[in-house]
């Protein structure tokens, strides 16, 4: 009996490797090549100011993606934020997730969603290019060239 009981539990524990092996395989969600982000560029401001990201996620997958941050080496933090304006007040808070639905689009714009980089790492100059790695929720990273671009060229 404990011969019969040893091959099953042997039996059970390859079965579970397999298909722990199996699942690892499958995607958790789009892939790289369903989001495309263009027209990327950084706002820089004088001193040490926050920059400001813009661009235009496109998800061409079948599935809704949720953004839920961004990180890159030329910046202490990135965080997402929304500029709204209220009875005349401009106010700016912090977004902690951005859904976009299949076929759709999500822009970053002035005076609407942004990444706000702060704590740059070092100096950028208009013209510059930087990766920033775009975060998602259950699906791989999306890392982006944004070039820095001048204030009032927006």
């Amino acid at each position: 009996m404990d011969v019969k009981r040893e091959l099953k539990r042997r039996i059970s524990a390859a079965s579970l490797g397999s298909l722990a092996a199996c699942l690892l395989m499958v995607p958790l969600g789009a892939s790289a090549e369903e989001l495309d982000a263009m027209e990327a560029r950084m706002r820089l401001l004088p001193g040490n100011t926050p920059a400001a990201g813009y661009f235009r996620l496109d998800n061409t997958g079948d599935e809704t993606v949720v953004l839920v941050g961004a990180q890159s080496e030329a910046f202490g933090s990135i965080e997402l934020h929304r500029s709204m304006s209220q009875d005349g007040m401009a106010s700016m808070e912090p977004v902690s997730r951005l859904e976009v639905a299949p076929g759709e689009e999500l822009t970053f714009a002035p005076q609407g969603y942004h990444l706000m980089l702060m704590a740059p790492s070092g100096t950028l100059s208009v013209g510059d290019e930087v990766e920033i790695t775009l975060e998602f929720e259950q699906r791989e990273s999306l890392t982006v060239d944004f070039e820095a671009v001048s204030p009032t060229s927006m």
